[in-house]
């Protein structure tokens, strides 16, 4: 485990900054995470000694000032305003990262134990002062013995005050020795502006500007290499104090001491200098002073910041590598998350799902602007990879870093009201971004391969290829976007049409390839029937799969349709005898105390009753003992014959002297109670469908009970329920049955395109084909789309090229 870690020290720091921000989710813990992707991992050869000190010093402030913050005197940390904003994410201490909760500085300490740990690692290796390749950082034996030289040298002039002698050029080691020399220069000079002798030193300049200074590096004519040091003025400590010697960023220079002569040209002037004319000179060294630090402040922000980008785009040790593919399948994870957890990204939509939305006709803001979001970043990131722009790249990861964490951090939790730290699906899509993050940094730096060919799924000829292949080319309408794309962001001579026929076939050769490959390790030798295991294996399989797809949707249906085992007795019976069209003349209705359930006894005696009778016993099999009631009916009517006299009249002439036969009408009806059917809110969209609001519903409490009334109409038969059953069923099949027959029909049709024994000369003009176009020669690519034309316009030329080669040699001995 520690090999493992100390292998991967530096991407284990990315994940705990990256996993300490997801969980802080505070400004205070934004800054690292973008300093990764845009620094860190940008960084040739490897990230400099500058960010891991910037980090680990980042990382202390911000446990110092979290710890100050989480005091009880300050007024947003008593427990009245930590209730009141609870679950506000915009309260000021909690987006700011200083907000006092327990456990507030766990994973900063974490955070800082990686960088600690990191820092010790790069120390051990040699690598924490390296900001290079590591042969160019290796001193050579000459340059450290010129720096030993001048090193003693420095010694014993400051050894030897009185002989000044003069000095070569020296080169900073570091850039700390650097600001250590430019920091002693300038307190020098104030220090000459303090001592009030402004005439001298303005004085010096003038006098020896363009004769007295000359680098060491360069060889006066009056000196020569042997001159000895005596003719160096001795003990003028004043006049080297006073002058003040040029520097840059890398070279200083020592200014050579006056002579007897020059000192005497300079003294008349400084003695005969008036005191009015200090005050422009000190005005005009004030300004040549802010402007040298100014210059100096410009050089160390933008030289930097222009050798990092020019390290970037314009690398000497660069592999090219190619990890779209990588990048793809983050971006698809992305969206999967985005389609399934889509409620994370909006407001009050928790409880809702992404069916019953859309089929309202409507569709939620939140979830198409990041639906678009991410399909955007595809379509750019596709465009980007095709044309190998590395600085569009770069330009595309910096504003995707900023935006992203601009939306997940501001926006997202204005829009839902809710903590980015308490929404774990936004999480997660943040994580999994973090690594489309990290690989788009690695591709910048490596930069984009020189020739992009075919597909990343056909570099392989395998069982697991040809799979993820044939379900890449059943997504609906990726392969024809994809091959779109491909046309119009890569130089061709091929109209669209060309191109997809191109496409097309260069898949269906690389399917026959998986197959003559599979063939090739698994050889079945001739004559030899199939083994069992094989027949039976996969044509066991396809026969049950072929059942299934006849018996199963009747049996769906059937099962749906099926009432056994729900019990739900009626709680009212009454029985009807009406005389013709006249009033009821028997109506007596009884409740649930006359409505007795079946015992075991009973049930018994029933099957025991009908025992002879086969389908008698095959109907009441069908029931248990507790799906029947005994309905105890009085004989007396319940109400009175409400009768009118000539209606009464007239039935007793009809039953007395018509000869028309009176219809008697004996009708029963069963109430039962239904709970929770009604509900209490219904939407009624443009449609023709109402569905009630579940939004509205606390679990089964928004409905209402009805009761149910059975009544028996002899007129009426289920014969439309049965139509509509056999006619669902017959579409299930014959639908399911057409695809199916598709694997098994029109083969003789495709014959001569699949059965070819070698693909592999046809395999290589698809590649040659791509393999032209990368290389700009497209008057070649039209040439061999041609050929490629030709041989699927002329079986004889096919036949040719697919001929086994192995198979020929052994025909023509």
């Amino acid at each position: 485990m520690y090999n493992l870690l100390a292998a991967n020290s530096e991407l284990v720091c990315y994940f705990i900054i990256v996993l300490n921000n997801a969980v802080s989710a505070s400004v205070i813990s934004l800054a690292l995470p973008i300093l990764v992707f845009l620094w860190a991992m940008l960084a040739v050869p490897r990230p400099t000694k500058k960010f891991w000190m910037t980090a680990i010093v980042y990382t202390e402030v911000m446990v110092v000032v979290k710890y100050l913050f989480q005091f009880g005197f300050f007024p947003w940390n008593s427990v009245h305003e930590l209730t009141i904003n609870e679950d506000k994410p915009f309260f000021p201490p909690r987006i700011l990262g200083l907000e006092k909760i327990d456990n507030y500085i766990r994973y900063d300490l974490l955070q800082l134990l990686a960088l600690f740990f990191h820092r010790s690692l790069l120390m051990r290796y040699g690598l924490w002062d390296h900001e290079g390749p590591l042969e160019e950082q290796s001193p050579s034996p000459e340059s450290c013995k010129d720096e030993g030289k001048n090193i003693d040298g420095d010694e014993d002039g400051r050894k030897k005050e009185g002989r000044g002698e003069e000095e070569e050029s020296k080169v900073s080691s570091t850039s700390t020795l650097d600001n250590l020399e430019i920091s002693e220069l300038d307190q020098l000079e104030k220090d000459m502006v303090d001592d009030g002798e402004p005439s001298t030193s303005s004085a010096e300049p003038a006098a020896s500007g363009s004769n007295d200074e000359t680098p060491s590096g360069l060889k006066d004519s009056s000196d020569p290499p042997g001159r000895p040091s005596e003719d160096k003025t001795v003990g003028d400590d004043e006049q080297e104090a006073k002058e003040v010697p040029k520097k840059s960023s890398s070279l200083r220079f020592r200014r050579k001491p006056k002579t007897d002569k020059q000192r005497s040209k300079v003294e008349p002037t400084v003695e005969t200098a008036e005191p009015c004319a200090a005050e422009p000179v000190k005005k005009k060294q004030k300004e040549s002073r802010r402007e040298a630090a100014s210059r100096r402040l410009l050089a160390s922000v933008y030289r930097p910041t222009q050798g990092f980008f020019r390290g970037i785009l314009h690398a000497e040790y660069r592999t090219a590598t190619d990890v779209y593919a990588f990048m793809f399948l983050t971006d698809v994870v992305d969206f999967i998350i985005i389609v399934f957890g889509f409620w994370a990204f909006g407001k009050h939509s928790a409880a809702a799902d992404i069916a019953s939305t859309l089929s309202e006709d409507q569709v939620p803001e939140a979830f198409l602007v990041m639906l678009l979001l991410q399909f955007s970043t595809m379509i750019i990131d596709r465009a980007l990879y095709l044309r190998k722009a590395v600085l569009g790249k770069l330009i595309f990861q910096v504003l995707l870093v900023f935006g992203i964490h601009l939306w997940m951090f501001f926006i997202l939790p204005a829009v839902t009201e809710r903590k980015f730290n308490t929404n774990f699906v936004a999480q997660l899509w943040y994580f999994v971004k973090c690594i489309y993050f990290g690989l788009s940094a690695y591709q910048i730096r490596c930069g984009y391969p020189t020739r992009i060919l075919g597909n990343i799924l056909t570099k392989k000829y395998n069982h697991l290829n040809l799979f993820l292949f044939q379900g890449f080319r059943l997504v609906p309408f990726l392969v024809e976007l994809r091959a779109v794309m491909d046309w119009v962001w890569t130089d061709t001579t091929l109209s669209l049409s060309n191109w997809i026929c191109v496409e097309d076939i260069y898949a269906n050769i690389f399917i026959i390839k998986c197959s003559r490959e599979t063939e090739k390790k698994y050889p079945q030798p001739k004559g030899q029937k199939k083994k069992k295991i094989v027949k039976y294996g996969m044509g066991g399989l396809i026969i049950f799969f072929l059942i299934c797809i006849i018996w199963f949707p009747l049996l769906f249906i059937s099962l749906v349709r099926s009432v056994v085992g729900v019990v739900n007795h009626p709680i009212d019976v009454t029985v009807t005898v009406k005389l013709g069209g006249y009033e009821s003349l028997f109506t007596m209705s009884v409740q649930q105390q006359s409505i007795q359930p079946f015992t075991q006894a009973e049930y018994d005696q029933l099957t025991h009753n009908f025992g002879d009778n086969a389908v008698a016993m095959q109907f009441i099999t069908l029931y248990g003992y507790e799906d029947i009631v005994t309905a105890m009916v009085e004989g007396s009517s319940g109400s009175v014959w409400r009768i009118s006299p000539p209606s009464r009249q007239e039935v007793i002439k009809e039953l007395l002297g018509s000869p028309v036969h009176l219809t008697l009408r004996l009708a029963w009806t069963f109430q039962r109670h239904v709970p929770h059917m009604i509900p209490n809110y219904i939407r009624a969209p443009n449609g023709a469908e109402a569905k009630p609001v579940n939004q509205l519903f606390k679990g089964e409490d928004g409905y209402l009970n009805i009761t149910l009334s059975l009544k028996s109409d002899r007129s009426l038969n289920g014969s439309g329920n049965q139509e509509w059953i056999m006619g669902l069923y017959v579409s299930v099949v014959l639908v399911i049955g057409k695809f199916v027959r598709g694997f098994s029909s029109e083969i003789s049709h495709s014959i001569m395109f699949e059965e070819l024994p070698c693909v592999d000369r046809v395999l290589k003009l698809c590649t040659d084909i791509f393999l032209v176009r990368e290389t700009g020669e497209l008057e070649l690519e039209e040439e061999l789309y041609s050929k490629l034309i030709f041989l699927y316009r002329s079986p004889e030329t096919m036949i040719k090229w697919t001929r086994d080669m192995h198979s020929r040699e052994h025909n023509r001995y």
